[in-house]
């Protein structure tokens, strides 16, 4: 069986843009290929798509390429959790202000933290609230903040 993870949209735009891509993305690409279960926020593919026009409007893909991701995107097999909206104004408010991060950035963390899952991105200020709140994190080499991840039980 393999392992799960939650994985925040510059994760994402990592898969799809080689400039943005690290070892432990690369690796966590070949995860879900292997049969791992990425969670996601219900706001992924808002903030996919998002980053998506911003790289094509500064000129780092096409539109082609644009489409040709999101499509792609949309067939990764992730699990979509849709607790954000009942958490918005309680337990994903107080996180972010405890820890001076987006609303957005804060339903990942919510979601690793409850699922007790590590967590994939590449955002500073969620990566330094994980560790602040104990939230195990994947590190760029790959590895998991306390021990090896290899991505299988």
């Amino acid at each position: 069986m393999s392992r799960s993870f939650v994985a925040d949209a510059s994760v994402a735009i990592a898969w799809i843009h080689p400039g943005q891509a690290t070892v432990a993305t690369t690796k966590l690409l070949q995860s879900i290929g292997a049969g791992a279960v990425v969670h996601v926020s219900a706001l992924w593919f808002l903030e996919i798509a998002n980053a998506l026009l911003v790289l094509t409007r500064r000129g780092k893909l096409v539109e082609l390429e644009r489409r040709a991701a999101l499509g792609w995107i949309q067939r990764l097999p992730v699990k979509i959790d849709h607790e954000m909206s009942a958490l918005a104004c309680g337990r994903l408010s107080d996180l972010a202000a405890e820890y001076a991060l987006s609303g957005y950035d804060a339903t990942y963390l919510e979601l690793a933290q409850r699922l007790n899952l590590p967590l994939a991105c590449k955002d500073g200020a969620l990566r330094s609230a994980a560790r602040a709140c104990g939230v195990k994190l994947i590190e760029p080499d790959g590895s998991l903040t306390d021990r090896n991840f290899d991505f299988r039980d």
